[in-house]
């Protein structure tokens, strides 16, 4: 199966497929770690989206740590959660995760790079932020005009970086999560293989379609001000707009 088609019934056996040798975070990433293992996920930015996020995987059984510059704000939020949540620092959020979710403004995400270098290099890293100039400054130009994935990528050096929930609204990532009939989809994009496969998992854990875009270069395609931005797709939709096979 191509990366640039969507991970439909058989997505499953394609997840098989991968290679018992390679690691994540220095595991072995194999059949059991893609099927059922459950997984330790930093959040560093657990506000609207990354605390939906949170709540959605630890409901699917992985373990979540939340973070934020105000953890103790986060309590609340991971006391409804229950036990599988955790609540503590971005660098304590980094250091515990297998996985990381990084959902902050996009003007913050070269100093989260430069504070948590050590803690998420080699990891599998889901970033969210949009670069909007009003709000992140005159970084956020560049980074529209290169495309975040490749600008993430800059941002972040030595991690397996894969854009992912950047275009649903918060408030659609709560309501439309596990909707009945088709699913809402999340594109995505990366360049590595073996985490794409395991963002391709927790986008279904989280109760979406997910829909392989390709290669970071090709998450510009699904970045701020395309038709792609801001609402819930179907799989089929979105396939089309991105000029995928059906």
């Amino acid at each position: 199966m191509s990366t640039n088609e969507t991970l439909r019934p058989g997505r499953r056996t394609f997840l098989l497929t991968t290679a018992a040798s390679i690691a994540i975070a220095g595991l072995p990433f194999n059949a059991r770690t893609a099927e059922s293992k459950s997984l330790k996920i930093g959040i560093i930015g657990a506000g609207k989206i990354g605390g939906t996020l949170g709540e959605l995987w630890a409901k699917a059984g992985h373990e979540v740590f939340l973070s934020s510059r105000h953890p103790e704000e986060l309590e609340p939020l991971a006391k409804s959660i229950g036990a599988k949540a955790r609540v503590g620092t971005p660098k304590e959020a980094a250091a515990f995760g297998e996985v990381i979710l990084i959902s902050v403004p996009y003007g913050a995400l070269p100093q989260v790079g430069r504070d948590l270098a050590s803690e998420i290099k080699g990891k599998v890293v889901l970033e969210t932020g949009n670069p909007y100039p009003a709000r992140d400054g005159d970084m956020a130009i560049p980074a529209r005009k290169k495309g975040t994935g490749v600008a993430s990528a800059e941002f972040l050096p030595g991690v397996r970086l894969v854009r992912a929930f950047n275009s649903l609204p918060s408030y659609e990532l709560k309501s439309e999560a596990h909707r009945k009939g088709e699913k809402a989809a999340v594109p995505l994009a990366a360049d590595d293989e073996a985490a794409l496969k395991i963002a391709v998992r927790l986008v279904e854990d989280a109760g979406f379609e997910p829909v392989v875009a390709g290669k970071l270069s090709q998450a510009k395609k699904f970045d701020v001000g395309t038709p792609m931005y801001g609402k819930a797709h179907t799989a089929r939709e979105l396939r089309r707009s991105l000029g995928l096979a059906p």
